[in-house]
């Protein structure tokens, strides 16, 4: 069988990261070469971290505005998710993950545990998510948490106990993928 060739590069945008035009040719499963286009999109890799708090049977998500959300149909923009960020040049999905959680909530992680790892959508985007499941205790003091002013970011703590988070999953109330998969993962291992 013939091997996937890239026949051409075409740079549409690169203002804030790289998107491509690029031309390929693929051999189709019975082995025919077929020349196609595609829009690739090139981010970085990226983490998401649950926070749970067992003692208090309480997760900590976040809240905040995203346009993309905004310009299909979600009348705020807003969304409630897990903590998420992309991993800085030079770290690891670990060390990516407990930066994120300090900045976006302020908590410092007792344990973090990574779960799997996915293409976050993979038909354009090349962006590869790592998923982590982390212990906190909210009953503490935290650092302001927030995000990063630099990045635009203005987030909101949301803590909701384990049952609503449930009640909310299986009545389809969240709309982010990251945290759907997470919480699904904790609620079929816990």
């Amino acid at each position: 069988m013939a091997s996937i060739q890239i026949l051409d590069k075409e740079t549409l945008s690169h203002k804030t990261y790289l998107l491509e035009e690029v031309t390929y040719q693929k051999p189709d499963l019975e082995g025919k070469l077929h020349e196609q286009k595609n829009e690739i999109y090139y981010r970085p890799d990226a983490v998401a971290v649950l926070l749970a708090d067992r003692a208090q049977e309480k997760f900590i998500l976040t809240r905040q505005f995203r346009l993309a959300t905004f310009l299909n149909g979600n009348d705020s923009g807003y969304l409630v998710e897990t903590c998420a960020g992309l991993i800085d040049e030079g770290e690891t999905p670990e060390q990516a993950a407990r930066r994120e959680v300090v900045e976006e909530t302020g908590y410092l992680i007792s344990s973090l545990r990574r779960i799997g790892a996915a293409y976050s959508s993979a038909g354009g985007i090349t962006e590869y998510l790592y998923l982590f499941i982390a212990d906190c205790d909210c009953r503490g003091e935290h650092g302001k948490g927030g995000g990063l002013e630099s990045e635009g970011e203005d987030i909101e703590l949301v803590q909701l106990s384990f049952s609503e988070a449930k009640e909310k999953l299986l009545a389809g109330g969240f709309r982010d993928a990251k945290t759907i998969m997470l919480l699904q993962h904790y609620f079929l291992t816990a």
